[in-house]
């Protein structure tokens, strides 16, 4: 039997990884927010993220800062190159929203093995960005990078948020999402936001991966159980909706905290697709409106 300090414990760890699936169903949302698309390659740039930051820091040499910021604007740059060489041109010869999707699968294949035989098949990580001992308190030890994996998240959503709801730009976007036509006839460019979208997702996606790759590790085979888990907190916070995407992925990382202690690690994706399906039947919409609808 679990006592209070060590349940406590496995739901601070719960919130850490669950404000990563938040990350990446923010990534989902921001792109249907702006394309109507759910991009499956989310996962891809989460493992870019630390992928990238760990070639430059361990093996060119940059101090980590510098690495995670070129890591960062790499992983976005790939993102805007997937939309003008591969969505831009499916668009333009009005493909559905289906082959769209089944294309961002597709990238998301290219880049795993890309990783794979650019890099190497090994699992690496990154050090702490802030070194000393877990913070601890009432039996309870805190690391310090999950004081920066949740307060980084945070601050995303709130500017994000501050984004889509006090900019003209952001406000474009989600009109783009809604009715592209008739944006289009009032004169916004529908294809710009669409590629705005793409480069911000796939920034999002790799910050995600550069804060969890010190607690945890990156390799070429994490990016698909990240696509998983990001859309099922996107499903459960109401695609569409950020917050609601950010607060789907806390939910699901407590949960599958919970049934890590209560049943066994391995269940982890279960427990996933087991909330997806009660949320799909209990509730498709989700539980946040959709901020495109």
């Amino acid at each position: 039997m679990y006592n209070a300090s060590t349940l406590l414990q496995f739901l601070i760890g719960g919130i850490s990884v669950g404000c990563i699936y938040g990350l990446v169903g923010v990534g989902f949302s921001v792109l249907y927010n702006a394309s109507g698309i759910i991009n499956f390659a989310q996962g891809g740039f989460v493992m870019l993220g630390g992928m990238v930051t760990y070639v430059l820091y361990s093996l060119v040499g940059l101090p980590l800062i510098a690495a995670m910021i070129a890591a960062i604007a790499f992983v976005a740059l790939l993102g805007l190159v997937i939309e003008w060489t591969i969505i831009k041109p499916l668009r333009q010869r009005s493909a559905s929203v289906f082959i769209m999707i089944l294309a961002t699968l597709a990238c998301q294949i290219l880049i795993e093995n890309a990783a794979l035989h650019l890099i190497d098949d090994k699992p690496h990580s990154l050090p702490y960005f802030t070194p000393g001992p877990p913070l601890q308190y009432a039996g309870i030890a805190i690391g310090l990078q999950t004081l920066w994996i949740i307060g980084v998240s945070l601050l995303i959503v709130f500017l994000l948020g501050l984004f889509y709801s006090r900019t003209q730009f952001g406000r474009a976007m989600r009109a783009c999402a809604i009715n592209p036509e008739v944006a289009s006839i009032l004169g916004m460019r529908v294809e710009r936001m669409v590629a705005s979208g793409f480069l911000l997702s796939a920034a999002l996606g790799a910050i995600g991966g550069i804060l969890i790759t010190p607690t945890q590790y990156t390799a070429f085979f994490v990016g698909v159980p990240f696509t998983v888990s990001g859309f099922v907190a996107a499903i459960i916070g109401g695609l569409g909706n950020p917050l609601g995407a950010f607060i789907g992925g806390i939910v699901l990382g407590v949960l599958q905290s919970a049934g890590a202690v209560f049943i066994d690690a391995g269940y982890k994706n279960v427990v996933a697709f087991g909330v997806l399906l009660c949320v799909l039947f209990l509730r498709p919409q989700g539980f946040f409106k959709s901020l495109v609808e």
